[in-house]
């Protein structure tokens, strides 16, 4: 198998079981070995007093991006901590895009950037996920 199947086929498994990505109206748009990308398009009820995207769904989208990136592997893996910085504000009907990229992978712990950018490639965050492996993997292998 080669990685972008193992990346492919783990993000198929945890795909199966996620219900809140789902739930949140999110699509897997890309993944291979230690990336992911994942989009939103903002609705209503992802929108804040504001009437902008509620940082907690942008949060939610990177965190998403993030997990698929580290479990890319089939080694069942999850957050130790993640730090966001919000840089502009979504709005109602952008297309929120969330690209994670691997950026360190040492025995259990790695280290993974997502950019939340808009349709116009405009950013909207910038997020950090630190991660940790777990017991377990999501297929048999």
């Amino acid at each position: 198998m080669t990685p972008k199947e193992r990346a492919e086929k783990s993000a198929a498994a945890m795909w199966a079981e996620d219900q809140a990505s789902k739930w949140a109206g999110m699509e897997i748009t890309h993944v291979d070995e230690g990336e992911a990308t994942l989009e939103l398009t903002i609705a209503r009820h992802h929108c804040n007093g504001h009437g902008i995207c509620h940082g907690g769904v942008t949060f939610m989208l990177a965190d998403s991006a993030f997990a698929f990136a580290c479990n890319s592997r089939n080694q069942s893996t999850v957050a130790q901590h993640n730090v966001i910085s919000f840089t502009a504000p979504g709005r109602l009907g952008d297309t929120l895009i969330a690209k994670a990229r691997e950026i360190s992978l040492t025995g259990r712990s790695g280290i993974y950037d997502v950019t939340v950018t808009n349709q116009d490639g405009q950013q909207i965050a910038e997020f950090r996920g630190f991660s940790r492996a777990v017991k377990g993997q999501l297929f048999d292998e």
